[in-house]
């Protein structure tokens, strides 16, 4: 009976086989996420925006660290030493030689496989002459040409070869394993058992353990645990919460101590540093005696960010570092702000907290969001958001002469006047505050309320659940900038048309008035004494001046007179035979009703279908780089959107963040209709995450009309057993009784 023959592998063949193929395994997803590659299109991208953003901080970071080729040049150098090993692993491999090689009679005799017995046995003769032992052959050749012709000639043997492979019979199965032989002995067993006990029982726990306890501590968003709870701690003890207490908030982040961050450092310069910056700073609150708002990170961080909106360069291997660190991560942790007052007015309208967050609250955590990433102060100037504009400057844009406070207006304003506001600026600088207003956005809102799932989607009823169906337009500022041509203003077309329009209406001549024209005349002439020409000129035509123009008239008092007796006409026709206009007319304009409205509903269905599928697609963060000169990272224009009830100063629907807005976006927002009949008034909010006074805010008002009552489920059950019983009885007599009784 066969058995089973373990063979260790003494040469390491099989060993090698082994190493290259974990080696493989291991070195490309290596080599794909670490070879250096989009570095050609990232400078091709960079030279893109060179133009609006070659001043900004984060456009030199960058461009610094794609010119700095040595770490792409290190990875490139490890990966391809790890192929050059490869190489030389599968070489080796190939080169060893084959353990287990198929036994062939006919090869060993150097015969054709359908040679005759005859020819078998003269081969045999003629190799067993010249291998002999005796005759100076080599034995094992020798003995190999002698089995081989056993197996061609004796049946047994070749039976045996036939059906096992062998002339011998059937063979024990050897098996070949890839490792070597001096880790199985029996006296290294013990160094074996202890390595795999220290990998397995100490290392692999130790590093999940590891990854476990960190992973835990920060939430989906990479935001700590701890700092979330610190947020909730502060906006729920402070509902009415100040930009100046918001920015001690973010600064008492724990991302800024080293005990949750390993990337905070603490120098011992900045013992130094940090007072003589400290003196510079007004309103700082250094004093504060709260945890943790008067711990040293908490100051620290502070400092750094009240620099960054005053904008006051630090010491650029010291304190400069520090500030990247924090404002790197600003924009998540504000982010982290909004939804943590978000969820707090949730909470608080549900009864499980007392203090209800005022909408000034998480506004005032957006514009922090603003001035992070433009490094500027909230009561500052916008127009500082543009290169070359500081704010000895803005006296200008502010006179008796002109009055420009927005960027949007200083791009509206006619060449040459713009041209001579910014005189003081050489041609280069203006062509570059002209390329960074271009770059601006300007958002149009359009919005509008429907009640889905519901047969009348226009009319909102107490407790409905409203849906604000928002569509944004995202178009550059390149599109208004005036090139020295003024359009009049719509406004004053409007009135221009009124004029001429309303003298028309009340010119014109009333069936009641035609005997009293003379005294009406007459009156109006006395109290409009200065009329324009063309509207006397109408008056003399209304009065008869011309006599061709009483001739027109007869004839149209003719044609009128003609008409009224056609109709008349017609009109009798029609009560004459009532049940032809009704086919006729009724039910032709009843059928194009209703196909209309199938038409109609069927819109509405897929437009309802889409942007559910809209929904679930994953979003783009991808949409517009911000010009943000004072910011180290590059940012993409985002956008909160929200509706809140001004007049109560509560917010109505949770902050929803437009991360894709290029050109077109539409978001819903739900919540729930006022649960008393009434018109109320809602504002719907875009609120830029990145630029200051670039928020666009629409106003809707909501008439809410009574709910419908709800049917009572046993009464409708009740009147249709008696409908039933009422059928089933006039099926009766209508069954049982005759013409006859019918009669009586």
């Amino acid at each position: 009976m066969a058995g089973a023959q373990f063979e260790y592998d003494e040469s390491g063949g099989t060993f090698l086989y082994f190493l290259t193929s974990v080696w493989i395994l291991f070195l490309l997803p290596v080599t794909y996420y670490l070879w250096p590659k989009g570095q050609v299109e990232e400078e091709k991208r960079l030279k893109k925006l060179e133009k609006v953003h070659n001043r900004s901080l984060w456009y030199q970071l960058k461009l610094d660290k794609t010119r700095s080729k040595a770490k792409s040049t290190a990875k490139k150098a490890v990966l391809t030493i790890g192929w050059i090993i490869f190489l030389i692993l599968a070489y080796k491999s190939s080169q060893v030689e084959r353990d287990h090689v198929e036994y062939d009679p006919y090869e060993i005799l150097q015969i054709d496989r359908g040679a005759s017995q005859a020819e078998v046995r003269r081969q045999y003769r003629s190799l067993s002459l010249k291998h002999h032992p005796d005759k100076g052959g080599d034995e094992d050749t020798f003995r190999r040409i002698a089995k081989a012709y056993q197996a061609l000639t004796d049946e047994e043997t070749r039976k045996n070869w036939e059906e096992y492979g062998n002339p011998d019979g059937p063979q024990a199965t050897t098996f070949g394993i890839a490792l070597p032989k001096w880790i199985v002995e029996s006296k290294n067993s013990m160094w074996v058992l202890a390595a795999y006990g220290v990998v397995f029982m100490v290392i692999m726990p130790v590093a999940v353990g590891t990854w476990w306890y960190r992973s835990i501590k920060y939430s989906a968003d990479q935001v700590l645990l701890d700092t979330t709870q610190l947020y909730y701690y502060f906006f729920n003890k402070t509902p009415n919460m100040n930009v100046k207490r918001a920015v001690m908030i973010l600064a008492a982040s724990f991302e800024f101590e080293k005990g949750h961050n390993h990337e905070v450092m603490e120098r011992p310069s900045d013992n130094v540093e940090l007072p003589q910056l400290m003196r510079e700073l007004s309103q700082l609150n250094e004093k504060s005696k709260e945890r943790p708002l008067c711990y040293p990170y908490s100051i620290k961080a502070r400092c750094l960010v009240h620099a960054h909106f005053s904008r006051i360069e630090l010491p650029p291997k010291t304190l400069e570092l520090d500030r990247q660190l924090i404002l790197r991560k600003c924009p998540t942790l504000v982010q982290e702000m909004v939804q943590v007052v978000a969820q707090l007015v949730a909470l608080a309208h549900a009864g499980r907290v007392s203090n209800l967050p005022r909408l000034e609250t998480i506004e005032n955590c957006m514009k922090l969001s603003q001035m992070t990433v433009q490094g500027l102060w909230d009561n500052k100037s916008p127009l500082l958001q543009l290169p070359h504009i500081r704010e000895d400057n803005l006296r200008h844009f502010v006179s008796k002469r002109r009055n420009v406070r927005s960027i949007r207006q200083l791009a509206t304003m006619d060449e040459k006047d713009r041209r001579a506001l910014l005189r003081n600026m050489t041609d280069e600088e203006y062509d570059d505050v002209m390329e960074v207003i271009k770059n601006f956005p300007i958002v149009e809102m359009d919005v509008q309320s429907l009640v889905l799932d519901d047969e009348d989607t226009y009319t909102i009823t107490a407790g409905a659940i409203v849906t604000v169906n928002c569509k944004l337009k995202r178009q550059s500022m390149e599109s208004v900038v005036s090139q020295g041509v003024e359009e009049p203003p719509a406004a004053d077309v409007d009135e221009e048309v009124e004029e001429e329009e309303q003298p028309e209406k009340v010119n014109k001549p009333k069936p009641w008035q035609k005997n009293k024209k003379g005294k009406q005349k007459a009156g109006k002439a006395k109290k409009k004494p200065n009329k324009p020409q063309h509207q006397q000129g109408k008056k003399q035509q209304q009065n008869g001046a011309c006599p061709q123009d009483k001739k027109e008239g007869e004839n149209n008092r003719i044609q009128e007179v003609k008409a009224v007796k056609e109709e008349e006409s017609s009109n009798s026709d029609s009560e004459d035979d009532p049940d032809r206009d009704n086919t006729e007319d009724g039910s032709g304009s009843d059928d194009q009703r209703q196909s209309e409205d199938d038409d109609d509903n069927w819109d509405a269905l897929q437009a309802r279908i889409s942007r559910k599928e809209k929904v679930l697609e994953t979003k783009s963060k991808i949409s517009h780089t911000v010009h943000a000169p004072y910011f180290p990272e590059e940012k993409q224009e985002w956008w909160w959107l929200y509706v809140a009830d001004r007049k109560k100063h509560s917010l109505i629907t949770a902050p929803c963040m437009v991360t894709s807005l290029k050109d077109e976006e539409e978001v819903e927002l739900k919540f729930a209709a006022p649960d008393k009949p009434g018109t109320y008034q809602y504002t719907v909010c875009s609120r830029s995450d990145s630029y200051l006074d670039f928020d666009v805010m629409k106003t809707i008002k909501l008439d809410v009309k009574e709910a419908k009552e709800a049917v009572d489920a046993e009464a409708a059950w009740n009147l249709s057993e008696d409908e039933d019983e009422n059928n089933d009885e006039e099926e009766e007599i209508s069954d049982y009784e005759t013409d006859d009784e019918e009669e009586d």
